[in-house]
C-alpha cells in the first residue's frame, strides 16, 4: 500500500503525466515493482496510460475531492470553534443549497450542547431560525417552492401558524437582521441566526442557549455579527463543501 501510494503521489506531481521510469525513480522503487503497480493502480481508475505516460485517473480525483472537502469542514469546524469557546454558546453554520437547507458545521460541548435535532432541520426550516433566516434571503419564488415542498406545521406551541404569517415575517425582515426564534423548534432553546451572502449562495450563522439564559442571546449575536467580516473568507470558501 505504502509503495503503490508513492507511485501516486509522484504520479500527482506531475499534471501532464511522466513515464513508468520516472515515476519508479521518484518513488524509489525498482522498475519491475514500478510496472506491476502501475498496472494495478491502473486498472483500478486511479491512473490512466496516455500516450505513453500516467496520469491521475477518476479514482484518486475522487479521492483527492473528498481529502478537500474534509480539510474544508475542518476550516470552518475550526472557526466555529473559536466563536464557541469566545461568546460560550454553540455555533452553527448552513446554507442552502439545491433547495434544501445544510447545516454543514456546529460546534459545541457537553456544557453547552447544540440543539437536539428532535425533527429534520431541512423539513422544518420554517420552525427554526436557522431556517428562517435561510428562508428570507431566498426570493418569492424559491421561498414558496420550500414552503410546497416542506409545508408549515406545528412543533411547539410557539410554532408559527400558517404560511402566509410566516412569510409576512420574513418579508418584514432587514437585510442583515439577525431571526431570532424563541422556543418555536424546541421547548427550552432559543435562537438567533445572522444572514450571510456570498454570491448567490444563502448562508448562516447561527447560536442557541437556554430560555432560561434567553438574556445572553442577542448580547453573543451581535459579539458574532461584528466579527463576521473577518470571516467571511473563510466562510465563502467553506460553501464550496
Amino acid at each position: 500500500m505504502q509503495r503503490a501510494m508513492r507511485l501516486l503521489e509522484a504520479a500527482a506531481s506531475h499534471p501532464d503525466g511522466a513515464p513508468a521510469k520516472q515515476l519508479a525513480r521518484e518513488s524509489g522503487l525498482a522498475l519491475p515493482t514500478a510496472y506491476h503497480l502501475l498496472r494495478t493502480l491502473t486498472h483500478e481508475g486511479y491512473l490512466r496510460r496516455e500516450h505513453g505516460v500516467f496520469v491521475l485517473g477518476e479514482a484518486a480525483e475522487r479521492l483527492g475531492a473528498s481529502a478537500a472537502q474534509q480539510n474544508r469542514r475542518s476550516m470552518i469546524g475550526d472557526v466555529l470553534a473559536h466563536w464557541r469557546d469566545a461568546i460560550g454558546v454553540p455555533v452553527y453554520f448552513a446554507i442552502y443549497r439545491d433547495g434544501e437547507i445544510e447545516v454543514v458545521s456546529i460546534a459545541d460541548t457537553s456544557g453547552n450542547p447544540a440543539v437536539e435535532e428532535w425533527a429534520d432541520f431541512r423539513e422544518t426550516g420554517h420552525a427554526h431560525a436557522i431556517g428562517q433566516c435561510l428562508l428570507a434571503q431566498l426570493d418569492d419564488e424559491a421561498r414558496r417552492e420550500h414552503l410546497d415542498r416542506h409545508p408549515v406545521r406545528s412543533l411547539t406551541p410557539n410554532t408559527v401558524r400558517d404560511e402566509r404569517t410566516l412569510l409576512r415575517r420574513l418579508d418584514a425582515l432587514g437585510r442583515m437582521t439577525p431571526v431570532v426564534e424563541h422556543q418555536e423548534y424546541a421547548l427550552g432553546t432559543v435562537c438567533a441566526a445572522i444572514p450571510i451572502t456570498v454570491g448567490t449562495t444563502a448562508a448562516t450563522m447561527a447560536i442557541s442557549v437556554p430560555s432560561g439564559q434567553a438574556d445572553r442571546l442577542m448580547p453573543a449575536a451581535r459579539v458574532l455579527q461584528g466579527e463576521l467580516g473577518k470571516l467571511l473568507r473563510t466562510l465563502a470558501f467553506s460553501i464550496s463543501i
